[in-house]
C-alpha cells in the first residue's frame, strides 16, 4: 500500500530552522485534514505549533494552530504632530508616567463596561462567562506582558505614530485552554474540533468573541494614549490613519489553488497576519529596530499571509540567561524606555530576535513596505 501524499508546504525563511522547529512543522503537516502549510520568515518554536505557521484545513479546527492569545494583533495610529515633540527626556518621562497610570500591564483598579459586541453572555460556557465578567472587565484597555508593547515612532517625514501590540488577555487564554482540553487528538497528537459539530461551532464562536475583545482592547489603549497626548502635548490623533489587524485567528477563506476538490478552507494563523492583495498590515521590529506598515500581495502559495514581526532567535529563558539590563540598554541605543525595568525586560533584548530587515527581504513576495518607522519611545509591561 502506498504512503498517503502529504499536503504541500511552502516556506519563506530568513535563516535555516533548527531541528525542533522542523519537527514541529512536519507534525503539523502530517495532521488530519491538513490541506496546505505555509511558514513565515519569523517562524520560531512554541508549544505544539510554531509561531509563524499558517495551515489550511477543510473541516477540522486546530486550536493550537491559533494559539492561546486569540486575536492578538497590531494597531498603528498617526498623530497630527512632528515626532520630535516627545524625543527629549522631559517629554519621554512624562509620557511613560502617564502610560503606567492609564494603560496598566495587568488590570485597572475598576472594572469597565464591555462593548456590546463582546458581552459575556455570547460565550458558550458559564465558566467562560464568569471569567469575561471578571477579568474581561478589569483588563479591557490593558497591555499585557512579554512581547506586548506600545511604541511611539517617527515615519520618513518625521510625523509621530503610535504602534501597539496586544491581545485578548486572560479571557482569550481561558477560551483557548477550555476548548483545547475538549479537542480530539489527531494521529500526530494535535487536538482538533470538527467545525460541523457542536464543539467546533462553540470554539469558532468563542474565538470570534476573543478576536472582538482583543480589537476592543487595542482601541481602548489607543483612546487612552490619545487622551494623554491631548492633555499633555496638545496633540490630536488622526483616526483616519488607523491600521488594525490581528495575527492569531482561524477564519473561512477561499483558496481555489489548493488541491483536494474544495475551494474554501479554515485558515489558521498563529503569529502570521493575513496579507491579501492590498490589505494593510503592521510588522514590528524588535526594541530599537525599524517597524513597517505594509500592504499584502495576496501570494497564493503563502495562503495570502505574511510574518507578524521579526520572530525570536532565542527563547525567553535563553535571553534572560544571556543578557542583563546593561546589554538591553546598549542594544536599544537612543530609545526612550523605563531604564529602571531594564533587568526585567532583558528577555526582550534585540539580539534575542531575528533581524527585521532580513525578515522583510525574505518575504518580499508576500507583502510590500508602505512606510518605514523608527522607534523613539517604548512602553512595556513587566
Amino acid at each position: 500500500m502506498s504512503e498517503p501524499t502529504l499536503p504541500p508546504i511552502n516556506a519563506w525563511l530568513s535563516e535555516p530552522v533548527d531541528r525542533q522547529v522542523a519537527l514541529s512543522i512536519d507534525r503539523l503537516r502530517s495532521s488530519d485534514d491538513v490541506a496546505a502549510v505555509a511558514i513565515m520568515p519569523d517562524v520560531h518554536l512554541a508549544k505544539e505549533v510554531c509561531v509563524g505557521a499558517v495551515v489550511a484545513t477543510r473541516e477540522l479546527i486546530y486550536p493550537a494552530a491559533v494559539g492561546s492569545d486569540i486575536g492578538c494583533g497590531m494597531a498603528a495610529l498617526a498623530f497630527n504632530s512632528e515626532a520630535a515633540i516627545i524625543d527629549n527626556e522631559h517629554a519621554a518621562a512624562r509620557l511613560l508616567s502617564q502610560l503606567y497610570e492609564h494603560v496598566p500591564a495587568n488590570k485597572h483598579a475598576k472594572g469597565r463596561a464591555l462593548p456590546q459586541n463582546v458581552d459575556e453572555l455570547h460565550l458558550s460556557d458559564d465558566r467562560l462567562k464568569r471569567i469575561a465578567a471578571r477579568d474581561g472587565r478589569y483588563q479591557l484597555g490593558t497591555l499585557g506582558r512579554g512581547n506586548h508593547f506600545l511604541e511611539l515612532q517617527a515615519d520618513e517625514e518625521g510625523q509621530l505614530w503610535a504602534m501597539l501590540h496586544s491581545g485578548s488577555r486572560a479571557v482569550g487564554q481561558a477560551i483557548a485552554l477550555w476548548h483545547q482540553e475538549r479537542a480530539t487528538p489527531s494521529d500526530c497528537g494535535l487536538g482538533y474540533l470538527d467545525s460541523n459539530m457542536a464543539a467546533g461551532e462553540a470554539y469558532l464562536a468563542d474565538a470570534g468573541w476573543a478576536r472582538r475583545y482583543a480589537a476592543a482592547n487595542r482601541l481602548a489603549i489607543l483612546e487612552a494614549l490619545s487622551g494623554i497626548m491631548r492633555r499633555y502635548f496638545a496633540v490630536e490623533a488622526d483616526w483616519s490613519t488607523l491600521i488594525h489587524s490581528d495575527h492569531n485567528h482561524v477564519q473561512r477563506e477561499r483558496h481555489a489553488q489548493l488541491s483536494g476538490g474544495a475551494s474554501e478552507y479554515w485558515v489558521h494563523r498563529k503569529g502570521a497576519q493575513s496579507a491579501a492583495v492590498d490589505e494593510p498590515g503592521v510588522i514590528p521590529g524588535s526594541m530599537g529596530a525599524p517597524s513597517y506598515h505594509t500592504t499584502g500581495r495576496g501570494c497564493t502559495l503563502a495562503l495570502a499571509s505574511c510574518s507578524h514581526g521579526a520572530g525570536r532567535r532565542l527563547s525567553r529563558t535563553e535571553a534572560s540567561r544571556k543578557f542583563n539590563g546593561a546589554d538591553l540598554r546598549r542594544q536599544v541605543g537612543r530609545l526612550w524606555f523605563d531604564h529602571r525595568r531594564a533587568k526585567s525586560l532583558r528577555e526582550e533584548a534585540p539580539a534575542a530576535y531575528k533581524d527585521i530587515r532580513q525578515v522583510m527581504q525574505a518575504q518580499r513576495e508576500l507583502t510590500k513596505i508602505a512606510r518605514t518607522l523608527q522607534p523613539l519611545l517604548t512602553y512595556k509591561g513587566v
